[in-house]
């Protein structure tokens, strides 16, 4: 039995956002009733999101056509940098240096929208909590956590620090901390998942059926779907903290194998952002494998 692909409509529609900004409701509408969505469903979305001032929309039905705002397009993809980390990682080439990066925040009451929000920028950045208002991570993730603190306005209220030295209780083996504080059996198994929804797909680019467009749209789609849910929760720990064989490296040498084989057969039509953005990802490890191992860092 195939594992069912929930796709948010929202994500649908940044999913097909095109190269030069725009996205045709035609397709649109066909990738969408394909997986299983009705017209009024992609309309109301559509509405939400121009209202939201996401997007602007010209013409009619089908042969309409939106355009990402300057906005929509800068947000195309924030995760390409911990995408792009990953492979690196997987490819050897982002090996750990032993350092643990901590952040201390401590914001008054009276601002607590911007302290919940912080708290979850620190999560979202792959920060394990140790005790109130004090998170780890295990990648160099100050520029991230700045911006996100100067955005909110809490930055005065924000410490950071570094320590090869971290210890909880009794427990000091870098790996075994690791074990301790991130849910490890959950990401693995949201990496399994992916792992099993990718290989029919892979089994159908790479085989000798002819694809439409719009199927390769699909796959593209429910794709880049499944990865997102299997990255957001993943710390991107270095595999020297990680069980091995991790499954997460698997999952993704399967996506990267997709990627190659969708840009295979692609057609004249302006292609999709997220269809380069992942195939220059994944072609960047490739290439970089072939050269010596780097100091890990964010790019």
């Amino acid at each position: 039995m195939t594992d069912h692909i929930e796709i948010p409509t929202r994500m649908l529609v940044h999913a097909l956002i095109r190269e030069d900004g725009t996205v045709g409701a035609d397709e649109l509408y066909t990738v969408a009733n394909t997986l299983g969505m009705s017209d009024q469903q992609v309309r109301l979305c559509v509405k939400r999101l121009v209202a939201e001032g996401r997007f602007t929309h010209e013409g009619r039905g089908r042969k309409a056509e939106l355009r990402a705002t300057a906005d929509t397009t800068r947000a195309l993809a924030p995760n390409a940098d911990f995408l792009r980390h990953a492979f690196q990682q997987d490819a050897g080439l982002a090996p750990w240096d032993g350092v643990w990066h901590l952040a201390a925040f401590a914001v008054p009451e009276s601002a607590r929208p911007a302290r919940d929000s912080l708290r979850e920028t620190l999560v979202h950045l792959g920060g394990a909590p140790l005790q109130g208002g004090l998170y780890v991570c295990a990648n160099p993730w100050e520029p991230y956590v700045e911006e996100a603190a100067h955005r909110l306005d809490a930055h005065g209220a924000l410490t950071l620090l570094t320590t090869t030295d971290l210890r909880r209780g009794d427990t000091q083996e870098p790996a075994e901390l690791a074990r301790r504080l991130w849910p490890l059996p959950e990401i693995a198994d949201r990496y399994h998942r992916l792992s099993r929804v990718t290989r029919p797909r892979l089994a159908r680019l790479t085989g000798p059926d002819e694809l439409t467009p719009s199927a390769l749209l699909t796959i593209a789609v429910e794709l880049a779907a499944e990865l997102t849910r299997a990255m957001e929760p993943d710390p991107l720990l270095p595999p020297q903290l990680l069980p091995q064989p991790w499954p997460g490296t698997q999952a993704r040498e399967l996506i990267a194998q997709c990627w190659a084989a969708l840009h295979e057969r692609e057609h004249d039509e302006a292609r999709p952002v997220l269809f380069r953005l992942y195939a220059d990802i994944t072609r960047e490890a490739a290439d970089g494998a072939a050269r010596p191992p780097r100091s890990g860092r964010l790019a």
